[in-house]
């Protein structure tokens, strides 16, 4: 079953670009990853799939329902996560998430207290009293605690500390086995990397790319560091050289005998050839000059 479906989305502002026809699958039971720096279309794309906003042209679906017709119905089953969250002022946790609740007509009351044991979330304190990172926890468990089959997660980690982020995640596998398809949007590559089977990567508004993370991971180029005096003005095919502790550190997906030629030339005291991580794919994808989705 497609939990999220858009054909040709597109939102603009006036006449500035938010998302330009993009089409766009999430299946049942998939961890999917968003992917794109800030600016590039990903909240935009979730606040119309959510409804908040309303889109210029195209169409998105949600569990099979228009998301412009029926999305009060929609967000019954919807976990939504935004990536900065804001409350009333003077309530206590606990009362913040007993209003999320009641909202749906759900008693959240049992998955509430076991998410908020997890997250060390002291539910009697004021939202006001509260750090960033535990602001951002009670968010998590206002968007967990009905147990949606959807979870839209924007940016979802910012403000959580490494041992949170990774209990964070932990919450999000084991939803996921139970059978919650997650839309996860980031700039935090290796979170996408890790935790996702399949990913889109958005640039100005429009999909240049969208498989699975290990196919997205792949390409021709390798991951050059020389120790040692080159010169790589004539050779082709590097990409982002940097200099660092000594050694020539770029990306390269020219001709190997090129690159072996380069470095006969020069004065080399140790060589490694390594395969990129995502963050470089993604770095690749995203230049200017080259289209390569």
């Amino acid at each position: 079953m497609e939990m999220i479906k858009t054909t040709k989305l597109t939102k603009y502002y006036g006449k500035a670009r938010g998302i330009i026809d993009l089409d766009l699958t999430v299946e049942q039971g998939e961890f999917f990853g968003f992917i794109g720096p800030n600016g590039a279309g990903k909240s935009t794309t979730i606040r119309t799939l959510l409804g908040l906003i309303t889109p210029t042209s195209g169409c998105a679906m949600i569990f099979g329902k228009d998301v412009t017709k029926e999305k009060e119905s929609i967000l019954q089953d919807v976990g939504y996560l935004p990536s900065e969250s804001l409350f009333y002022q003077g309530m206590k946790v606990k009362d913040i998430l007993k209003l999320s609740a009641d909202l749906r007509k759900t008693d959240c009351s049992a998955e509430s207290k076991q998410l908020c044991e997890r997250l060390q979330l002291d539910v009697s304190r004021k939202i006001d009293e509260l750090s960033f990172g535990n602001r951002k926890k009670v968010a998590i468990v206002c968007a967990l605690q009905h147990r949606p089959n959807l979870l839209v997660l924007d940016e979802p980690t910012g403000g959580l500390d490494p041992l949170m982020q990774k209990e964070f995640f932990d919450i999000l596998r084991e939803r996921n086995k139970d059978g919650a398809a997650i839309l996860l949007s980031s700039h935090v590559l290796s979170e996408i990397q890790r935790n996702c089977t399949r990913a889109a990567i958005i640039r100005d508004g429009r999909i240049i790319a969208c498989n699975s993370v290990d196919v997205l991971s792949q390409t021709s180029a390798k991951r050059i560091t020389v120790h040692g005096i080159i010169d790589l003005e004539h050779l082709d095919g590097v990409r982002g050289r940097k200099d660092q502790d000594g050694s020539v550190s770029f990306l390269y997906s020219g001709d190997m005998n090129s690159l072996l030629r380069t470095l006969s030339s020069g004065q080399v005291n140790d060589l490694t050839v390594t395969e990129p991580d995502l963050e470089e794919v993604f770095l690749h994808y995203y230049e200017k000059d080259g289209e390569t989705a």
